[in-house]
């Protein structure tokens, strides 16, 4: 089997407080997987150490046979590593296109000369037409980006992330939130986008609160209490999972295929 993500050991303290108590896990490549959990479970903690914004105490990140721990940004979208914020993070003073040029262009190394405007257009509509931004006409998308509403902001930070990758097929795409703060029908249009984004080749690992977001989308599902992994399987088994159902979903949650609710 392909397992180009390998997490080891992972630890982390803060003082006292234990974030995470030694969290192992794999990803196969093309998989989509929800990472969930209660307040102060360590699900930020863990999705930071291995995005590299946070240095684990000990344990180890691997991605395609490459250690990425403490690796920065840059270092990590050469390795074919990208990820989504909570709050949609764009260049607001840009345009929709001239982000996606920005990040076109820094892929392949920015010169003085550059005029951005001037580069890599086709690519950036590329991404356009990927994630429905063509929906919003011509004069929107090559007005700033300050003017979107916050949906269109996470799809043109989707696409922003996408369009980094040396090769988006074979891709870690890392999303923190990725249905934070949209409509029930942008959710469900975003999590549609990056499910064919996983079917197409990209590895997917979101951390999420809204539960129609994770049941019905994900692969598989991974629940963090206290710092450990108490379960991980298909959304259905962890759907029944004791644990999870005291611990965090609650014994009002239902699920079924496509629907969750408490």
């Amino acid at each position: 089997m392909n397992l180009p993500l390998r997490v080891t050991g992972l630890r982390k303290s803060y003082g006292k407080v234990h974030a995470l108590q030694g969290v192992d896990f794999e990803l196969s490549a093309g998989e989509c997987v929800a990472l969930i959990g209660p307040n102060g479970a360590g699900k930020s903690t863990c999705f930071a150490c291995i995005a590299g914004q946070k240095a684990p105490d000990v344990g180890r990140v691997i991605w395609r046979e490459q250690d990425i721990l403490n690796s920065p940004a840059h270092k990590l979208r050469q390795m074919g590593v990208a990820r989504t914020f909570q709050v949609a993070q764009v260049f607001e003073a840009l345009s929709v296109i001239e982000n996606l040029q920005l990040v076109l262009k820094a892929a392949l190394g920015v010169s003085a000369l550059d005029v951005l405007q001037n580069c890599l257009e086709e690519e950036a509509w590329h991404w356009v037409h990927q994630m429905g931004l063509d929906n919003l006409g011509e004069q929107v998308l090559r007005s700033s980006a300050a003017n979107l509403s916050y949906g269109s902001k996470k799809r043109l930070e989707l696409a922003m992330a996408m369009a980094g990758l040396p090769d988006p097929q074979t891709g870690l795409l890392l999303l923190d939130e990725p249905a934070a703060g949209l409509s029930p029908v942008e959710r469900l249009d975003m999590m549609h986008r990056i499910q064919s984004l996983a079917l197409k080749g990209t590895t997917v690992l979101y951390t999420e609160h809204n539960m129609d977001a994770v049941f019905g989308v994900a692969d598989r599902v991974m629940v963090l209490i206290d710092g450990l992994l108490v379960a991980q399987g298909s959304p259905s088994e962890v759907a029944l999972h004791p644990v999870v159902v005291e611990r965090y979903l609650g014994r009002s949650f239902v699920w079924s295929e496509g629907t969750a609710h408490a």
